[in-house]
């Protein structure tokens, strides 16, 4: 608790509020910590989005406020603070995030007895804008995989370019988040089985999932393992940098960036785009709806249903293009 503590000390708004609002908010973030198991960025943008939660209500109220005043509060005061945040131009996601954080705050101090207030939960959150995932086409993935096997410069080394290849196929043919990949240590390089490979890979939330792996995402990473001059322990990270240390995302993004300009992508074009190109493709080939969920460890059907628009995007575009009527011959 004590390091709990020390990190709350740090933000301006906690460090002024009434003792017994202090407690609380260390009771809840220890327990957000130690029960839930939230990792600490997830328990340090809670902690941020309570705290401008907090400092709103300073301005709004006079003065920092105290337990009693939490528990007073009207619903016309839960509102004051969601338009404010709106007139400060931050997203509806973010905002409805930090709605789903104050209220995950009041159900603790109501189940502690601390205090309560039903004002809350008749509180609306913001409609989020439903936004539809960017995907290459299968054309553009093909020439980014080429083009990622040629080094960046004269003077980068041949195996950078086996390591950029490897990642990039696999994020593409395994539908990962460039965390996940990046995660991975030696001993979790997908090996041929039969007719391909399998990896678990560990996803959100601490979630393992198991997926198929292509042998050319094998031959890939084997590849890459074959040249990489440094010896990859076990327990090591299966992706390096130039110094031996596990790869850092930057460095792919950076490299996605220099593919872009060289090939004329979109500036959607970005790692996580290949984990989308790898859903869209594999709906518009006919893939099971709940496979694909499974595949990219979607707890919600609902979010892999998001690439159906995707595919009916693309299949109007294709009608607009080919049909006559639609050029408007008669």
């Amino acid at each position: 608790m004590a390091g709990s503590a020390a990190l709350k000390t740090d933000e301006p708004v906690l460090a002024v509020a009434e003792p017994a609002l202090r407690r609380a908010v260390d009771q809840w973030y220890d327990q957000l910590s130690a029960e839930r198991r939230a990792s600490p960025h997830t328990l340090a943008a809670y902690l941020r989005d309570l705290g401008a939660f907090l400092d709103f209500l300073t301005f709004h109220l006079g003065g920092p406020p105290k337990l009693r005043d939490l528990e007073s509060l009207k619903s016309g005061d839960f509102r004051a603070w969601l338009a404010h945040r709106t007139q400060s131009g931050l997203a509806r996601s973010s905002t409805a995030r930090a709605l789903s954080v104050v209220r995950g705050f009041y159900r603790f101090l109501d189940r502690e007895a601390l205090a309560h207030n039903a004002a809350i939960g008749a509180v609306r959150s913001p409609r989020r804008t439903r936004t539809v995932p960017k995907a290459l086409a299968v054309a553009e993935m093909s020439d980014l995989l080429d083009s990622a096997g040629a080094p960046e410069r004269e003077t980068s080394e041949p195996w950078v370019a086996a390591r950029d290849v490897a990642v990039l196929t696999l994020l593409y043919g395994c539908g990962l988040r460039i965390s996940e990949a990046l995660g991975l240590n030696r001993r979790d390089a997908p090996a041929i089985r039969g007719a391909g490979g399998s990896l678990t890979v560990d996803g959100k939330g601490g979630k393992q999932r198991r997926v198929p792996v292509l042998p050319i995402v094998v031959e890939a990473v084997e590849a890459y393992i074959a040249a990489c001059p440094y010896t990859l322990a076990p327990d090591g990270p299966l992706f390096v940098g130039v110094r031996g240390a596990r790869l850092n995302p930057r460095i792919v993004q950076g490299r996605l960036q220099t593919l872009r300009a060289q090939l004329g992508l979109p500036k959607e074009a970005t790692p996580h785009a290949l984990r989308h190109s790898f859903a869209t493709h594999l709906l518009g080939a006919g893939g099971d709806l709940r496979a694909i969920q499974e595949l990219l460890g979607h707890a919600s059907l609902s979010t892999t249903q998001r690439y159906t628009d995707v595919d009916a995007e693309r299949l109007l575009d294709v009608y607009s293009r080919a049909h006559p009527r639609a050029a408007g011959d008669s």
